[in-house]
């Protein structure tokens, strides 16, 4: 099929426009978030009254918009920083210097890769330091040193270049070595990895990070396993983590596959909540399981990556997708001889993870309005086996303490919330004790 530069600039228009689109969609409903919360900051919700003081909900209100003035200048910096990579030619520019340094070849396009990585965790430094030391400080959230952070900034980028590496090379040569189904097989390959890296996570991973200790014996953990043997779920074992070094906000998860599950209790979580409600919020996280929502997220996000992969095999071969994303392609390619060109392979992969986040922004809040019901699922099933009313008390609890907001814009939670808000919520439940 002859190349058709109509093509490529049909894509660079339509890539700009989609990038401007989302810009504006994100700015007018963060504008909404911030308006909406500041026209309710005066008066505690009355169905909250009782419980919410006016303080913290006013503290919950500036966290809010203090959180939004800063997401408005990190996605004006990602957009701006997308389109120079792309449209502007820095991607370009980056792989054009590598090649004439280091030639052809696959080390060359792994130091494509770091080089992108780092290039992007350098730009996002300042902001995510901003966030860390400077707004969550000033909120009374932030619980890490700079010597901490300094550790896991090391422990992660050593972490992600022993992994991510060899996992990049091995997709890379199946990229340019195993023919027109190349796709299928790198696919199989990055499902097999997250699948491992859902096992080994629990018990290699996370333990460099924090530090987690059994639960104590006592009377929470004899509830909290009677709960589990109530709603047929097994786990390796319960466990605390010492969330309190890096933040005061607290949580809860279960981790790990199959045999390798744990239970996580935050030990900030154990410090707000009383046995009932810790109980309540267990059983929340088992009405999940029960409901299987994981496993439906988990094959539908190899679905999608399917799907994707068998998207970026067709565009890896289309020279207008390299150029009307700012990139000139390899010899090969460009001269129509079918195959992907010399070094291509991670262009085009950074490429189509630079460009579909863009499009695909734009279905965010279908995933979100799915989420949303699950979590409603999930409590529904929470009180059957524990107390609504805990349960209610607990989630009071949470909202207050992690300062999420009680008055959020609807048009803002119907798009991005994973979970109801606090009145959407609290309405199917009993009044908290």
């Amino acid at each position: 099929m002859a190349f058709n530069p109509d093509f490529s600039s049909t894509l660079s228009l339509l890539f700009a426009a989609a990038v401007l689109a989302q810009w504006l969609l994100r700015a007018w409903l963060a504008s909404r978030q911030v308006r909406h919360v500041a026209r309710h900051r005066a008066e505690v919700p009355e169905a909250f009254a009782q419980r919410i003081s006016l303080a913290a909900h006013q503290k919950a209100a500036d966290y809010t918009l203090a959180k939004a003035r800063i997401a408005l200048i990190e996605m004006t910096l990602g957009a701006v920083v997308l389109l120079a990579w792309t449209l502007l030619g820095g991607l370009d520019a980056l792989n054009q210097w590598l090649l004439e340094l280091m030639g052809a070849g696959l080390w060359q396009q792994l130091a494509l890769l770091a080089g992108f990585a780092l290039i992007s965790g350098l730009v996002e430094l300042p902001l995510s330091l901003y966030q860390t030391f400077v707004l969550e400080q000033r909120f009374g959230f932030n619980q890490m040193t700079l010597r901490l952070w300094l550790t896991d900034a090391i422990k992660s980028t050593a972490m992600g270049t022993a992994i991510g590496l060899p996992l990049a090379a091995l997709i890379l040569w199946l990229m340019g070595s195993a023919g027109d189904l190349w796709w299928l097989w790198a696919w199989a390959v990055w499902t097999a990895f997250n699948l491992l890296l859902m096992w080994i996570f629990p018990t290699f991973i996370a333990p460099l990070f924090n530090k987690f200790e059994p639960l104590a014996e006592g009377t929470l953990k004899e509830r909290v396993s009677a709960l589990m043997q109530r709603c047929g779920f097994t786990a390796k074992g319960l466990f605390v983590m010492d969330g309190s070094r890096r933040s005061a906000h607290a949580n809860a998860y279960f981790t790990g596959f199959g045999h390798s599950k744990r239970v996580v209790f935050f030990d900030t979580l154990l410090k707000q909540l009383d046995a009932d409600e810790v109980e309540a919020v267990l059983a929340h996280e088992l009405g999940h399981f029960k409901h299987r929502h994981i496993l439906k997220r988990m094959l539908l996000m190899f679905a999608a990556s399917l799907a994707g992969f068998a998207l970026l095999g067709w565009l890896s071969q289309q020279l207008w997708f390299y150029l009307g994303l700012g990139v000139r392609p390899g010899l090969d390619l460009a001269l129509g001889h079918g195959g992907i060109g010399a070094g291509n392979e991670a262009v085009a992969l950074l490429l189509f993870l630079l460009a579909v986040p863009v499009f695909s922004f734009f279905v965010t809040p279908l995933f979100s309005a799915l989420s949303r019901r699950d979590e409603f699922e999930a409590d529904a099933y929470a009180m059957q086996q524990a107390s609504g009313a805990h349960l209610a008390s607990a989630l009071l609890k949470l909202y207050e303490d992690n300062a999420s907001t009680l008055t959020p814009d609807p048009w803002y939670v119907g798009f991005y919330y994973s979970h109801p808000p606090a009145l959407a919520r609290l309405a199917r439940m009993p009044s908290p004790t």
